[in-house]
């Protein structure tokens, strides 16, 4: 199903968890942050790489399944999703993990996906309101 090895020249090959939209991202190491990169058609988003590691450790300590929450950088996120905690300024990096103002948002849309693909977490493939844990 989803393929690639997160380089530049071989980016993940992911699908949004209703399965409605597929994307690629890989991991820029060559920024300050690390950065990674999620290209959406013609768009380009990214997020500081470390939030790989934050959601996990994040989703871990939630202990159960959380809503994914994905919402535009302009529309608010609801508490207790992954959407929230990525732009949480109680996070690891203190707000944003997305960097490209006005693309900021759509992190429980995008994320998810790269930590299922990792063996991070699990996530449900509903058309609707999906939900991930961390494992």
């Amino acid at each position: 199903m989803d393929k690639g090895s997160g380089t530049r020249d071989d980016p993940w090959q992911l699908t949004t968890a209703p399965g409605s939209s597929e994307y690629t991202m890989y991991r820029d190491d060559d920024g300050d942050p690390p950065l990674l990169v999620c290209q959406v058609g013609s768009t380009r988003l990214t997020y500081d790489a470390r939030a790989v590691d934050d959601l996990h450790a994040w989703l871990l300590a939630q202990g159960d399944w959380v809503p994914l929450g994905a919402a535009d950088e302009k529309k608010p996120a609801a508490d207790g999703t992954v959407e929230a905690f990525g732009r949480d300024p109680g996070n690891p990096v203190g707000g944003w993990y997305g960097q490209r103002n006005g693309y900021r948002g759509r992190f429980g849309m995008y994320l998810p996906p790269l930590l299922e693909r990792l063996g991070l977490a699990e996530l449900t493939h509903e058309p609707r309101n999906n939900t991930m844990r961390g494992i």
